[in-house]
């Protein structure tokens, strides 16, 4: 076989052709990647990867390795110096491999230059060095694998023809139907049942560049190289082909090829692991037992930012699809149904973009659209509209795929099950208030009002009702709570219940203030403080005024007989998030508060986890205090708020002690000291759940009436109540980050003229190099 190697390579290396085809590849591949304007350059892009290089590699591919191959038998057929190869002391499979290696040796040659690409991704990365080398080498070895195939098919063509032009037709067509002809046929209705595009290369090939090693994957190039090798023998040997051979091997193949998908292992080699699903999203597709078709509104003329994220959906689905085999989604262009989509509920983002330095809108539909059994779910596939650069919000918006289609799945293929208690009774806000978000809620839960007042008459009773619901939520209180009703809801706690408190200890509202010009924000007593003192939390009587704040309207003069109104920044109305990345607050927008009041954590032995807290930049402010708009008018001085990050969200988890520990009880009860394993979350402020009204009716949660400004609120309360009653750890999905590697692009855009040169000029210079080394050792050794 060594012999025949290097015959083969001597052959390539002393004629003009290898050079000339890998000149071609290295060419082609710089102008399209470096040059050329266009969806595959990699300086427009703004992505510090290769993607668009490997998405080009096996179309140029397709072609090159026939024009290398087309030559190793025909030629010998040709001339007849076949007949001589077969006397020689070497076996037939000597000389196919001797034939097949050599050719692959020259494909792998024309790759080795075009490692320079990694060196400029890295240098221009934003910082530098931001680059994935987990997904740049499993997309190597997945090209490697591909030429590998492509290879044995071509030297299998050379066979049939002693023409060389006709050898390497077959070998093209051959290639491009296994690469690309059963993904087309899987869009032909008839077909995409079938799934027969898992039979072609390309959606292998695709599975092991996005940096996801597969045994199975590595098995069916492995198959395909092979079995083409197996059947050249006949060929070379001119026998008659034994076709019951032939049926027996690629039945063989067939049969492991389908063991090893039922069988395998996964290797996800990029950092963030992105590829690798959560075992609660596992669970959660075990649960479709029907065809569940997925439409994606995210095909047409996209700029590279909103292609990468078709990209990432497209990829996602696939990884879903291969854990549950009846996911079938397609991408749809809703250029031609715009108005169809908008009437069911979809409402399209208009969007600015900046690329290649200039600014443009767009308008887009983010949207995916589930159908399981009759029922329909959608999914925005946008996270972040007032993020503030495209890099971050194209990061969020992937970052949130897993947890949005999981969360989807969950919610469209099984039943409602928990239920919710919304408290009553103590001067809660009224529904129309809460109704947006009772509204969402309602889709995973049962909810039902519970008046806690009752306790007074029907003290046992009502709290043996409580204890049949799995959370309560108590938005905003303003009455006092009496013992009893203190009582039923500790013990509702001690007996394993969640609660969602929502409350304001101080009395300020801005419809006050609206009329007067000031009011007085003071200390609204609820006798909660023992309560929650117990529970490792203390809500001051304080108000927090922060830098970091959303607006409100005034009146600033009038336009005839209109009066007109501006946005003005509002202190006591703080933006708030939290450093810590948990499920409940991870990749989510800033929550707008109103007259938000701080906590003080205390030391009990129960976990305790900030969800909400102020900007850096705030203070809190005693109470009581006179609130005045004219306030608005004075510049604050940033060196006095410096007080910190002020604590406003906390999630408690753990084994509670009773309050009533060692006391009196209100009543006679199954009385219960230590809960069982428990949560509960406290926010200091009652309006996080509050809607705005417009025209008498609610709108949506979290968006300003005014500016429609969208915050957070409404997505942390699903979060924290999906958390409090969640059994599969769905929930948790949402902690997991993915980096999306950014290009530097002002260094790109200014050093654009630098980095073509290098990557169009460097790898032919190496050939160069390569070449007359070569031909000077070949020279100086046969002189």
């Amino acid at each position: 076989m060594f012999s025949i190697l290097k015959k083969e390579l001597n052959s390539f290396f002393s004629s003009p052709i290898a050079y000339l085809v890998i000149a071609v590849y290295l060419i082609i591949n710089g102008l399209f990647l470096w040059i050329f304007k266009g969806d595959f350059n990699i300086l427009h892009a703004g992505f510090a990867d290769l993607n668009s290089y490997f998405f080009l590699a096996p179309w140029i591919f397709i072609f090159l390795i026939p024009a290398i191959t087309m030559r190793s038998f025909s030629d010998e057929i040709n001339t007849g110096t076949i007949e001589i190869l077969k006397t020689k002391p070497i076996t037939i499979w000597q000389l196919i491999t001797g034939k097949y290696f050599g050719a692959l040796i020259l494909a792998i040659l024309a790759i080795s230059p075009t490692l320079i690409y990694i060196y400029s991704i890295y240098q221009l990365g934003n910082p530098v060095g931001n680059i994935n080398f987990g997904t740049t080498i499993g997309s190597f070895l997945g090209l490697l694998f591909l030429v590998s195939a492509y290879t044995a098919i071509g030297v299998f063509s050379s066979t049939i023809s002693k023409n060389q032009i006709v050898s390497f037709i077959i070998g093209a067509m051959l290639s491009f139907f296994l690469f690309y002809g059963f993904e087309a046929l899987n869009t032909i209705q008839q077909f995409q049942n079938l799934d027969i595009a898992q039979l072609g290369m390309s959606a292998h090939f695709n599975s092991i560049s996005k940096g996801v090693l597969d045994t199975s994957d590595l098995i069916y190039f492995a198959s395909i190289t092979f079995f083409f090798l197996f059947i050249t023998q006949f060929k070379i040997k001119s026998e008659t082909i034994n076709y019951t051979k032939i049926a027996i091997v690629f039945l063989g193949l067939i049969l492991l090829n389908y063991s090893a998908s039922q069988y395998y292992k996964r290797f996800d080699l990029t950092e963030d692991h992105r590829y690798t699903l959560a075992d609660a999203t596992k669970n959660t597709l075990n649960n479709i037992n029907d065809i569940l078709t997925v439409n994606v509104y995210l095909q047409g003329d996209f700029p590279a930012e909103f292609k990468r994220l078709q990209t990432e959906t497209k990829l996602h689905l696939e990884e879903l699809k291969n854990i549950n085999n009846n996911i079938h989604f397609k991408f749809i262009n809703p250029e031609n149904i715009a108005e169809e989509l908008i009437k069911s509920g979809l409402e399209p983002s208009s969007l600015q973009i900046q690329e290649n330095g200039k600014l443009s809108e767009i308008v887009i539909f983010p949207y995916a659209v589930i159908n399981y059994k009759n029922k329909t779910e959608n999914i925005s596939l946008l996270k972040d509209i007032f993020a503030n650069s495209q890099n971050e919000q194209l990061e969020s918006s992937i970052q949130n795929l897993e947890y949005a289609f999981a969360n989807a799945i969950q919610k469209i293929t099984t039943q409602k099950s928990k239920k919710i208690a919304i408290i009553k009774g103590n001067g809660e806000l009224d529904d129309i208030y809460i109704a947006d978000f009772l509204r969402t809620l309602n889709q995973y839960y049962f909810l039902a009002p519970f008046t806690l007042d009752s306790v007074k008459t029907q003290a046992q009773k009502t709290l043996q009702e409580i204890l049949n619901y799995d959370l309560a939520i108590i938005a905003k209180p303003t009455e006092k709570f009496s013992e009893e009703e203190k009582f039923t809801l500790d013990q509702f706690t001690m007996k394993g219940g969640k609660t969602l408190w929502l409350i304001d200890n101080v009395q300020a509202e801005l419809d006050s203030l609206m009329n007067t010009g000031e009011a007085l924000a003071y200390p609204r007593d609820l006798a909660l403080t023992d309560l929650f003192f117990n529970y490792g939390v203390r809500i001051n009587y304080n108000l927090i005024t922060d830098l970091n704040s959303s607006e409100i309207p005034l009146a600033t003069g009038n336009i005839g007989n209109q009066t007109q109104f501006n946005q003005f920044p509002w202190k006591y109305y703080p933006l708030v998030n939290s450093q810590n990345n948990h499920p409940i607050n991870n990749n989510i927008e800033a929550v707008n508060l109103k007259f938000a009041n701080s906590i003080d954590t205390l030391k009990n032995g129960i976990q305790k986890t900030i969800l909400l807290q102020s900007s850096p930049f705030s203070i809190p402010e005693g109470t009581p205090t006179i609130v005045a708009l004219k306030s608005i008018a004075v510049q604050p001085n940033q060196n006095e708020y410096n007080d910190g990050n002020q604590p406003i969200g906390v999630l408690l988890e753990g084994n509670f002690k009773s309050a009533y520990s060692g006391r009196i009880k209100p009543f006679q009860t199954n009385f219960k000291d230590i809960s069982k394993p428990t949560k509960m979350i406290v926010i200091a402020d009652g309006d996080i759940i509050s809607n705005e009204i417009s025209k008498g009716k609610p709108l949506e949660l979290g968006v300003n009436k005014w500016t429609n400004q969208r915050y957070g609120n409404k997505e942390f309360l699903l979060n924290s109540v999906n958390y409090l009653l969640d059994d599969t750890g769905l929930i948790n999905i949402r902690s997991k980050t993915i980096k999306i590697n950014f290009l530097n692009k002002q260094k790109a855009f200014e050093e654009s003229g630098k980095w073509q040169l290098i990557n169009i000029v460097f790898p032919l210079v190496l050939l160069l190099i390569f070449g007359l080394t070569f031909n000077f050792l070949r020279k100086k050794k046969y002189q």
